[in-house]
């Protein structure tokens, strides 16, 4: 696998002990752990994370987390369309503790309130990652890796193409399919399945079956005898 450097390559996709140590002590806010638990709990890019509306994700009469995610048309690549993604209980959790914190117009406003970006800018989140990534001696990643880990997780848990696709929102089956990651053991355990395929005897003589080829020779040695004539 080609790992990710310099912007060149393709992102890595995390293992578990990796994002316990990402989480736990790469990240040193609420914040930025909430912006990339939603990057890996909904598999959404990281410009669609930093666009989230407030309102898409906490509803309006009491603020509870909102059973899904609503990522709009308008800031999904391509314009494709508006995607919905189930709240799972861990992203429910981060969304929860960080709820006091999210801004009137967007779930993570930017610092410059007179910028053209009115939400956290992808390019700055994309430096808290560099520095949280440096600081537990981590490369090799980038923050496609969550997308990339969230949708190789739902793939080997053999979630069906189309399912995945819905989620991802790409255009195409054959563009999501270069997102998942192969590991050896993948590849190993589809050598192996082709054990099934082999000649295996499934007829065995017993005891209590007559031995046909000894029969055969007792036949054959009976017709060799002289004839017996009866004389009356």
């Amino acid at each position: 696998m080609v790992v990710k450097i310099d912007r060149h390559g393709q992102a890595s996709v995390l293992t578990s002990d990796e994002i316990e140590l990402l989480f736990n002590d790469g990240f040193l806010t609420d914040r930025d752990r909430t912006l990339f638990g939603v990057c890996l709990f909904s598999a959404c890019r990281i410009a669609e994370a930093c666009s989230l509306l407030t309102k898409d994700v906490y509803a309006t009469n009491g603020g509870r987390v909102r059973s899904e995610l609503i990522i709009r048309k308008a800031n999904t690549k391509g314009k494709l369309g508006t995607r919905t993604i189930p709240v799972i209980e861990d992203l429910r959790s981060l969304l929860s503790s960080w709820q006091p914190n999210a801004g009137a117009t967007y779930l993570f406003p930017g610092r410059h309130l007179n910028h053209h970006w009115k939400h956290l800018h992808p390019e700055s989140a994309s430096h808290i990652l560099a520095e949280a990534f440096l600081r537990v001696g981590m490369e090799g990643f980038s923050t496609h890796s969550f997308r990339r880990t969230a949708l190789t997780q739902m793939s080997n848990a053999g979630i069906p193409l189309r399912v995945i696709q819905k989620l991802s929102g790409h255009r195409s089956l054959a563009v999501l399919q270069e997102y998942l990651e192969v590991g050896d053991a993948q590849v190993r355990g589809a050598a192996n399945s082709l054990s099934a395929l082999g000649y295996v005897r499934k007829h065995s003589f017993s005891d209590s079956e007559p031995d046909l080829s000894s029969l055969r020779l007792i036949q054959s040695s009976e017709s060799l005898k002289s004839p017996t004539i009866d004389i009356e």
